[in-house]
């Protein structure tokens, strides 16, 4: 795995729009002194974390959605943690650890893939990135009716960057 340094100049200076770049910053951390070094990470826009999520918000969300998934048999033992997993996800919750899976995932593949992606943070990857068209960004438009309502605000952000308006 890459150093977080790369990880963030990459998503910095080579994936984000021109029209972005100096206002969102991207930040992780792993607490060194912290069990198991658990942490934090967050997109900041113009020096507001937008987007923020931590181990200790996480964990304890996950935990008991997966021991409740469990309790009503809705899914035995090896499927409840990756539907509490994706479900939480959803939620808005998330660890470092998914941060970084999240730009692995989007750093290996299209930029296509990435926004149709099940992993919403590799969907606000996309949004922000600079492969992504005027013409391909207007016609998300309709597809943004459905996005989860964490991801939506970096759609209006990227429109209102490149001066484009609603219909």
């Amino acid at each position: 795995m890459p150093t977080w340094s790369g990880t963030r100049k990459k998503l910095e200076t080579d994936y984000l729009c021109p029209a972005l770049r100096g206002r969102v910053k991207y930040f992780a951390t792993t607490y060194k002194k912290c069990p198991d070094h658990e942490g934090r990470a967050a997109v900041l826009v113009d020096g507001v974390e937008v987007l923020k999520s931590s181990y200790y918000e996480y964990a304890p969300a996950f935990w008991k959605l997966q021991s409740e998934l469990r309790r009503l048999k809705e899914a035995d033992w090896r499927e409840a943690a990756p539907k509490a997993g994706q479900t939480v996800l959803e939620d808005g919750l998330f660890d470092q650890r998914d941060f970084y899976m999240a730009f692995q995932k989007f750093d290996n593949q299209s930029i296509e893939s990435s926004l149709t992606d099940e992993n919403p943070i590799v969907r606000v990857f996309a949004l922000l990135d600079r492969r992504l068209g005027k013409r391909r960004l207007a016609a998300l438009e309709e597809t943004m009716e459905q996005e989860l309502d964490w991801v939506r605000p970096f759609y209006f952000l990227r429109m209102e960057a490149e001066g484009l308006t609603l219909k």
